[in-house]
């Protein structure tokens, strides 16, 4: 996205769904309000939703944080990994039907949790 160039907003992770008529693009950044006023002034329209992102590492598997969201019943709406990493280790962004719910469960099972300050201003050695 042309418009986060050269800008203090940087985008860590990235998907793109194409339809016929449309394209949905999720994006995740390191500075949620400066891509929120990006996206106004360029006059895209956009919505925000709350994700988790996870750190997959030290024995916590993406096998092992489906299954502990199984286990409370909760469905992932939608899953993709972050190419700018904290830590540099494998991480991934969830879409959770209840995130506060998912998010007191993973970290019960120790999985790490990042918040928008967690996320690197720039990409870091390991990402390379």
């Amino acid at each position: 996205m042309q418009a986060f160039d050269g800008v203090q907003c940087q985008i860590c992770a990235l998907s793109v769904h194409d339809a016929t008529d449309h394209a949905v693009v999720r994006i995740i950044t390191n500075k949620a309000a400066i891509a929120r006023r990006i996206l106004r002034e360029q006059g895209y329209p956009h919505s925000e939703k709350d994700v988790l992102v996870v750190e997959l590492s030290k024995g916590h598997t993406l096998s092992s944080l489906c299954v502990a969201l199984l286990a409370a019943e909760l469905s992932i709406q939608f899953a993709y990994p972050l190419m700018l990493r904290p830590n540099g280790t494998p991480t991934i962004a969830l879409s959770i039907e209840d995130p506060t719910l998912a998010g007191q469960i993973l970290r019960r099972k120790e999985f790490r949790i990042f918040g928008e300050g967690d996320l690197p201003n720039r990409p870091s050695e390991h990402d390379h």
